[in-house]
């Protein structure tokens, strides 16, 4: 037997004592509006002194135009704003800031890039809140590296972290995101930071859409809609209207989602297009729409409902740009396919929402009560739903199924002739 040797460890002594977690004292600050009322619904209220958010979109999505929006409106409330800009000249900024309605007096503008001359003004001015665009054109002359690269990223922002935590300062750091559609930069500066946002959307459509990915002082997942004009971001307060306006009722392969976006319901258009393929490969395109949750889905269509859909072009697109991930999708989805391919109209008033399995069976998703309320809001009167959903509210009739097939021949979508596509595009060849 070997015995252990046990090696002496000197202990240190801690400099503060532990305390019990009920005995701490806690000064939470409250937020300060911005007077953009998705901005602020999103974040809980608005900007938390002493907090860093991190906010990250692709080059033109409307950061900078976001942000100048975000310090007049701190200014309006008596708020010392500090802009650095490293990107744009001072006279640029001035520019845009006169087409927003952003010239307001309480805003400072800095363009230098260096990050000791930042924290001058910072000594100097005082601010309550600072804004920084962006993370990747600031530099710290006392670490390597060129602006931009990881190691000054990094230093940059846990600098910037420092300061707004020892001074008090509102701070918001804006950041690239890369072609793969992460933040340029290390992804430490996520964990470094109290709240990440992101600014997404489609250039070619007007919707922009902010996501809370982290937030320290609310939930998480929430969404905030603007749409962008020529006088700048301005809030959606209804998108559900939005998103229907312009929507053709009377046009095969359509499906309406009421879709949760944080704590928000929405109501999403799905379209489908059915054709014949001209190539050995028929295409399968997805805009806005995961495409191997589409190709599963039609996988299920062909096995358990019966459709034949291997000699067709599937294309499906969620209608405004929005992208539609959650389970819920799948079921509106498939009927929206379904419908496409027979040529049979779902029904201007009707809803679907239901996750699909492999086995073709309807499974309920989160939030049903609070995605009808918001359907029957706005004019619909049916909705199909898994057999297990909780009741619909007044005056909604709900069909309930308990698989695919059922969902498809519920709806009216198929006839005895359309599972082997005998009448395929009778609208669309008509």
């Amino acid at each position: 037997m070997h015995e252990v040797a046990h090696v002496a460890t000197a202990t240190v002594a801690p400099d503060t004592e532990a305390v019990r977690l009920v005995d701490v004292v806690t000064s939470a600050a409250a937020p300060v509006a911005t007077d953009l009322s998705e901005f602020d619904r999103a974040l809980g209220g608005g900007l938390v002194p002493g907090s860093v958010t991190l906010l990250g979109g692709e080059p033109g999505i409307g950061k900078s135009t976001l942000t100048l929006q975000i310090a007049a409106g701190q200014a309006r409330r008596k708020q010392r704003v500090l802009l650095v800009g490293a990107e744009e000249s001072s006279a640029q900024v001035r520019l845009r800031a006169e087409r927003l309605g952003a010239l307001v007096d309480g805003v400072w503008l800095a363009g230098d890039a260096d990050l000791d001359v930042v924290v001058g003004h910072l000594d100097r001015l005082e601010p309550d809140v600072l804004v920084v665009d962006s993370i990747q054109t600031v530099y710290d002359p006392a670490i390597g590296g060129l602006p931009g690269s990881t190691t000054q990223v990094r230093g940059c922002a846990h600098r910037l972290v420092g300061e707004a935590r020892r001074r008090g300062t509102a701070t918001v750091l804006v950041g690239h995101v890369t072609k793969e559609g992460s933040l340029a930069g290390p992804k430490v500066l996520e964990h470094v930071v109290d709240t990440v946002v992101e600014l997404t959307g489609d250039r070619h459509h007007a919707l922009r859409l902010l996501r809370v990915a982290k937030h320290r002082f609310g939930p998480t997942d929430e969404l905030g809609l603007f749409e962008m004009a020529a006088d700048g971001m301005r809030p959606v307060d209804d998108p559900g209207r939005l998103f229907l306006a312009d929507r053709a009722t009377d046009v095969a392969g359509s499906a309406v989602l009421p879709a949760i976006e944080g704590h928000r319901p929405l109501l999403v258009e799905l379209q489908s297009l059915v054709v014949r393929s001209t190539t050995p490969n028929p295409r399968r395109s997805s805009q806005g729409v995961d495409s191997r949750r589409l190709s599963l889905l039609l996988a299920v269509l062909e096995r358990r409902v019966g459709l034949e859909l291997g000699a067709l072009d599937v294309y499906v697109t969620a209608v405004g740009g929005v992208q539609v991930t959650e389970p819920g999708a799948d079921l509106p989805l498939a009927l929206a396919v379904t419908s496409a391919l027979t040529g049979r109209r779902l029904g201007s008033e009707t809803v679907a929402c239901g996750e699909v399995g492999l086995g073709g069976e309807v499974r309920q998703v989160a939030h049903l009560e609070r995605r009808l309320v918001e359907a029957q809001r706005l004019g619909f009167t049916r909705a199909v739903l898994p057999e297990s959903g909780p009741p619909g509210p007044p005056n909604m009739e709900v069909v309930r199924v308990r698989t695919l097939a059922d969902a498809v021949e519920a709806v009216g979508l198929l006839g005895d002739a359309d599972r082997t596509g005998a009448s395929w595009g009778a609208e669309g060849d008509a």
